[in-house]
């Protein structure tokens, strides 16, 4: 088998796949609602990341089988002379695809595609719980630069 990996934008068809792959870890199944029907909620941020030139849901495909997924915020601002940076969010791979390299390849992909954008930073967060996923971006060249900090209104 050929074991190329192909990237494209998510389309609505995609959205099972991609909650199962969001809650297919010990965090994400505390927080995700995966299943046959997909929620509402679901549906409509899909629609809102869908139709914000900003945002860009990509789908990995490997042999016709959906096998990872991210999500890219490109955020415009101020500092750097009017910078342009993106945010990498939920970064998954199939739990039966892990360990395979997948997640070396979005990663290449992903900071390609910053770089085609025109972005001088690629920046992520990972939770504290999650010291493989650090480990992962650390051996990527990440650098723990900064002190984050959130507040939870919910």
């Amino acid at each position: 088998m050929n074991n190329e990996l192909t990237f494209r934008l998510a389309t609505k068809d995609d959205l099972p796949e991609i909650v199962a792959m969001l809650a297919d870890d010990t965090l994400g199944m505390g927080r995700e609602k995966a299943g046959e029907h997909i929620s509402d909620k679901y549906v409509r941020a899909f629609e809102k990341i869908q139709a914000d030139p900003n945002q860009e849901l990509t789908i990995v495909e490997m042999n016709g089988e959906k096998v990872a997924t991210f999500q890219m915020s490109f955020i415009q601002y101020l500092t750097y002379e009017g910078g342009l940076r993106t945010q990498i969010e939920a970064v998954r791979t199939h739990s039966k695809y892990r360990g395979q390299g997948i997640g070396t390849r979005v990663f290449e992909y992903a900071i390609n595609r910053a770089k085609e954008k025109g972005c001088h930073l690629v920046q992520l967060t990972s939770d504290k719980k999650r010291p493989d996923a650090i480990r992962f971006y650390e051996s990527l060249g990440f650098v723990a630069s900064h002190e984050g900090m959130k507040l939870k209104l919910k």
